[in-house]
């Protein structure tokens, strides 16, 4: 990078010892007891004492500037749990050493990055007025949603901006990505129960068969998608599980669905839970059913302030060159981000990680990335927070 550091050596090492800790011992979402006691312990290291608790397994810690002049306030999140998945990689000296849990969403990297930047502020709060906030938040990945925690008990109340920041292996390491609008899809999951009546197989008639409601429902719900919603939305609606009947020889009364609607339109979000709502009661009636819907509101979508990404490309040019930033991904899943950008003006960008042997994607138990995207990724975001809190 074209810039000088803002992190001492001793940080640096720093950084890097949370993200080898916390990779070999990885912790599912709100189950981060281990993680949240290490990453206290490590801020104390550096005499950052007074650090808050939310969510049971989250922490937060508040740096407030010194300097004159307005005084701004930017959160940061750095997200902390991992995933039920199993690593394969024999590669690593850092490898998970517990059975069937690994950081495969790099989020050992995302708090690690988070950390750097609170050392860095602390010695630099003679360099801004205001306030920054880092969250190393946990429950990513699983319900109950940390980022709902933080919606919910209003913790970025009186806050300007927020940042947040993802790995993508689909992007070579030393460039980064940002773009303006929906980054990612809400996720909302629905439960559908439908019945219909019980008869002898061979007489169909006297039953109402809740199997072929099922699989009328299964086809008609994706026109909702192909012939309602526009084709740049991106929408979705999965069908995740599905269980009935209990004999070849039975026509079965009860049906159980289960499945998530996503959509990159916080306008639509509503109106596309209601059609699927319609389209299940409505093939349920046709076919002399009845259908029970209900829907969960997930994460809304992930929505990027168009002036805070462009004054990111603009850092990234002036730091890294004009070849170390793109604006070309959009990822179809989601991420509880989408609570932070809801309540204040956002940026989530992508840090690239793709290199020789960390090529394999996210949630995969190939999943890697170098420890060498780490620091530069802690040194670009410092800089930018500068920038938006000085600006």
């Amino acid at each position: 990078m074209r810039c000088n550091s803002f992190l001492s050596q001793t940080e640096r090492n720093a950084v890097i010892e949370l993200r080898h800790a916390m990779h070999r011992e990885p912790e599912l979402s709100n189950a981060e007891w281990k993680t949240q006691a290490r990453i206290r312990d490590m801020l104390r290291r550096f005499g950052l004492a007074d650090v808050k608790v939310f969510h049971n397994t989250g922490l937060y810690i508040d740096i407030e500037g010194t300097a004159s002049g307005p005084k701004r306030s930017i959160a940061v999140r750095g997200d902390i749990d991992a995933l039920p998945i199993g690593e394969t990689r024999r590669d690593l000296s850092y490898c998970s050493t517990v059975e069937g849990v690994m950081h495969a969403c790099g989020h050992d990297i995302h708090a690690s990055i988070a950390l750097g930047t609170v050392l860095a502020f602390h010695r630099l709060r003679g360099n801004f007025a205001g306030r920054l906030r880092v969250f190393f938040q946990p429950a990513e990945e699983a319900e109950p949603l940390g980022g709902r925690t933080v919606e919910a008990e209003r913790l970025l109340e009186g806050f300007d901006r927020a940042v947040g920041f993802h790995v993508n292996p689909e992007i070579p390491a030393g460039v980064f990505d940002a773009r303006e609008g929906a980054i990612t899809k809400s996720a909302d999951q629905f439960k559908l129960i439908i019945s219909g009546k019980m008869a002898h197989g061979a007489a169909p008639h006297q039953g109402v068969d809740a199997i072929a409601i099922a699989a009328a429902f299964i086809n008609e719900v994706q026109k909702v998608v192909s012939r309602e919603m526009p084709a740049d939305d991106g929408a979705i609606i999965t069908i995740g599980t599905i269980h009935g009947g209990n004999a070849t020889n039975i026509i079965c009364p009860s049906v159980a669905i289960e499945g998530t609607i996503r959509t990159g339109s916080p306008e639509r979000r509503a109106q596309l839970c209601q059609r699927v709502r319609e389209v299940a009661e409505g093939v349920a009636v046709m076919h002399r059913g009845r259908a029970d819907f209900n829907v969960s509101a997930g994460e809304p979508a992930v929505v990027n302030d168009p002036q805070m990404v462009r004054r990111f490309r603009q850092v990234v040019h002036e730091t890294v060159g004009y070849e170390g930033v793109t604006s070309e991904t959009r990822a179809a899943g989601s991420d509880d981000f989408g609570f932070y950008s809801a309540s204040v003006p956002s940026i989530y960008f992508w840090v690239g990680s793709r290199s020789c042997g960390n090529e394999s994607h996210l949630h995969t138990p190939t999943f890697g990335a170098s420890d060498d995207i780490i620091i530069p990724a802690t040194e670009l975001a410092v800089r930018y927070i500068l920038a938006l809190l000085n600006s």
